[in-house]
């Protein structure tokens, strides 16, 4: 990563906190805020001073430059637009991808609601067959035999 992307980064960082703060402190959560606050300076220290802080990846939107609610970067970004893409055994995987981003999304909030991230790690989530950047996808499933359900 660049010298540049990192500054970026960091004042864009930097930034989000100075809006989020205040707005912990309008809805009485004066811990929450402090608590954010030590955090994300340490987070920020971390990073000015050896590159990097546990929990990068809460930051991701800022290193990649996405717009709030956009999709993280994933290797489907490499397939051509017009790929065929085949997810055998849909009956699980689907569940599977409902599970996730429900999952990381509530505990993500919860986060966020007390101080322990800055909102932009909702943005760092699994994907939605929404944001499925291929053309067509095909869900393939057997129906379920006994030898199967063993």
């Amino acid at each position: 990563m660049s010298e540049e992307t990192r500054l970026g980064a960091m004042e864009s960082i930097r930034a989000e906190l100075d809006w989020w703060r205040p707005e912990l402190e309008k809805q009485g959560k004066i811990i929450e805020a402090q608590r954010l606050y030590q955090r994300t300076m340490f987070d920020l220290e971390m990073m000015k001073e050896i590159g990097y802080c546990h929990g990068i990846e809460n930051y991701s939107r800022h290193f990649s430059g996405r717009l709030p609610g956009e999709a993280p970067p994933t290797l489907l970004d490499y397939l051509p637009h017009d790929a065929l893409m085949f997810l055998d055994e849909s009956h699980q995987t689907v569940r599977s991808f409902t599970a996730c981003t429900t999952a990381t999304g509530s505990r993500k909030e919860v986060l966020v609601g007390h101080g322990f991230r800055l909102p932009s790690a909702l943005d760092n989530r699994p994907l939605t067959s929404r944001n499925s950047s291929t053309a067509s996808t095909n869900w393939s499933m057997c129906p379920p035999r006994p030898a199967r359900m063993s």
